[in-house]
């Protein structure tokens, strides 16, 4: 996560281009290995001399400048309010570090830059003593493109210093939990490594503030070496009552694979129930389905017996990712402290990447479900209606809501003098998206982005040698790919207007054409490339496509491409195969 300056003219919004469909490209012959003559000695080009090797004395006195793009909020994590001054929180990036705010979002401070990883998972401030702040580092929404963290970090002074106290092979940390009364009593869920088995997985208790951990739930061997911890709440009333929720799952290159098809067939995964401060373990049932993935909880404040929990399962097959709905999944509510569970709807927005529910402290029926965007039920999760406008960003990661914040409710109309008043709800929330930090002050109505943080989830970045002032370029996680220059001759400096939205949903590589400064190779989400040439307006698809009948080529969440630098017109893709794109993208073979 690159951070960038606040700038006085800020974009309205940044153009969000979407790309579709097929076109014909024609393909060039691939040349056999063994056809393929050697090049002679004069046909190497030269080599340039070695460059000095890097030392600090080269950038001691280099300072880093914001030049922009200042127009988006990138990936946030978590978030987590001050319980002594509402005014006070802290906002986690998926790989932007750790942000506080003294003056309700007015400012925004970086305090976490100093640390060894800027991967934030998980953020908790203790309840009895709000000096003392928890991050769990690594991010738990299992993307591709994931960073990993080293553990845990605590900070004793609101978070101007940190310390590193343990967990550090986690790798990946979906929740932390402080005892209300005891801020060195702290739960971990952690999720552990996403590519690879073993590391610490399951959910850790520490009662001395992080100096001794103790894994006190986990899955039987073997399966615990792919099985993780993935969220974790208390009973408000007793914090001795725990539920938490086992997850398993691994990823490849190729592949996504969680639930029992990640441990063989064994069903270890599920909702766990501890009445005693994590002592012992019960896995809950009841109506609940079995073969489950990632899942999410919340436990009402107003009537602790009420748990609702976001639930991944395959029971009745598999359900593509991508979809919103579940065969065997989707929301459950118990109204007995997890004896027995409702379905009340079968909504599951990719789990993998959200799978978040709250119920609002004062209202138990307002129940809130995290997706593309923000869901938002009345009656108790039954059916939901989406919250959401054009000046909300997709995909929502955190979401959390200000006890206390609720008004009394309002009389009836005349006209509605026989109808019951609507209940409660609590006002003020804060929510985060891939788009950056939003807040409401009427329950969610209406919502303001607070873009005071301005950073973008920077893939990638390519310079060109324009003149007088290079130009850089690079592609955003879920806000496109840009185009910007190093400097300007304007007495006011870099301006987000100078700054060139070069459209994809989700950016990766940029590359520059060096035969024309206006044409651009941009890429997004699984190989998808275009040419754009900013003076004509001309877009053009280049995705390489299989001969008819042929299995179709597979590229990466951020596939790497290359213009070459020795042959104008050349340009370089990664997927299953390499690819040599020639002709400005025109003609294309695997090689």
């Amino acid at each position: 996560m690159l951070v960038s300056a606040r700038f006085a003219p800020v974009l309205s919004a940044a153009l969000l281009l979407t790309f579709s469909g097929t076109t014909s490209h024609a393909q060039e012959p691939s040349t056999p290995p063994s056809a393929t003559p050697a090049a002679t000695q004069s046909e190497i080009p030269p080599q340039p001399p070695s460059a000095p090797p890097l030392t600090e004395v080269l950038f001691k006195n280099l300072k880093a400048r914001a030049i922009g793009p200042a127009i988006m909020g990138g990936r946030v994590s978590d978030i987590a309010i001050d319980p002594r001054n509402p005014f006070v929180f802290f906002v986690g990036l998926a790989t932007g570090g750790l942000f506080k705010t003294g003056d309700n979002g007015a400012t925004f401070e970086p305090i976490f830059d100093k640390e060894s990883t800027l991967s934030i998972g998980a953020v908790a401030v203790a309840p009895s003593d709000s000096d003392v702040v928890w991050v769990g580092s690594g991010e738990a929404n299992d993307r591709n493109s994931s960073a990993w963290g080293n553990g845990v970090y605590r900070s004793t002074d609101g978070g101007t210093a940190w310390q590193n106290v343990g967990l550090k092979d986690s790798r990946a940390i979906g929740r932390i939990l402080v005892h209300p009364k005891d801020p060195n009593v702290a739960y971990v869920a952690a999720s552990g490594h996403l590519w690879v088995d073993g590391g610490e997985r399951g959910l850790y208790k520490t009662t001395d503030a992080g100096k001794t951990w103790k894994l006190i739930l986990q899955a039987p061997a073997p399966h615990h070496a792919r099985t993780g911890c993935v969220d974790v709440a208390f009973d408000p009333s007793n914090p001795e009552i725990l539920y938490a929720a086992l997850y398993a799952r691994q990823r490849t290159p190729w592949d996504f694979t969680y639930g029992v098809a990640a441990t063989n067939g064994e069903d270890v995964g599920g909702i766990f129930k501890s009445t005693n401060g994590g002592a012992a373990w019960k896995k809950l049932g009841g109506g609940l389905p079995g073969q489950t993935g990632r899942i999410g909880l919340s436990v009402s404040a107003s009537n602790p017996k009420i748990v609702t929990a976001v639930v991944q399962s395959d029971e009745g097959g598999a359900t593509d990712i991508r979809e919103i709905h579940s065969r065997g999944g989707g929301v459950f509510r118990s109204e007995d402290g997890g004896e027995k569970w409702m379905r009340t709807t079968d909504l599951n927005p990719r789990p993998f990447y959200f799978s978040q529910i709250r119920i609002d402290p004062v209202n138990d029926q307002r129940v809130y479900l995290l997706g593309y965007a923000l869901l938002v039920s009345d009656d108790g999760g039954r059916s939901f209606r989406e919250d959401y406008s054009e000046k909300v960003h997709p995909d929502c990661h955190a979401l959390v809501l200000q006890a206390g914040s609720a008004s009394a409710p309002k009389p009836p109309k005349p006209d509605d003098k026989d109808k019951p008043p609507k209940p409660p709800v609590s006002n003020r929330a804060l929510l985060g998206t891939d788009g950056g930090v939003y807040q409401t002050h009427n329950g969610a109505k209406t919502w303001d982005h607070l873009n005071r943080i301005a950073s973008g989830q920077f893939y990638r970045i390519s310079l060109d040698d324009s003149h007088p002032y290079y130009r850089i370029a690079g592609g955003l996680q879920d806000n496109s790919n840009f185009v910007g220059p190093s400097g300007v001759l304007s007495k006011d400096g870099i301006m987000n207007s100078n700054w060139t939205n070069l459209g994809g949903g989700d950016g990766f590589y940029v590359q520059f054409d060096p035969a024309d400064r206006d044409t651009f190779y941009a890429e997004s989400q699984g190989g998808e490339i275009h040419r754009m040439n900013l003076r004509t307006g001309e877009l053009r698809e280049l995705q390489p496509q299989p001969p008819e009948g042929q299995p179709r080529y597979r590229f990466h969440w951020n596939s790497p491409l290359l213009m070459s630098r020795h042959k104008p017109g050349v340009i370089y893709l990664a997927g299953n195969r390499v690819f040599r794109l020639s002709d400005r993208g025109e003609k294309y073979a695997a090689i």
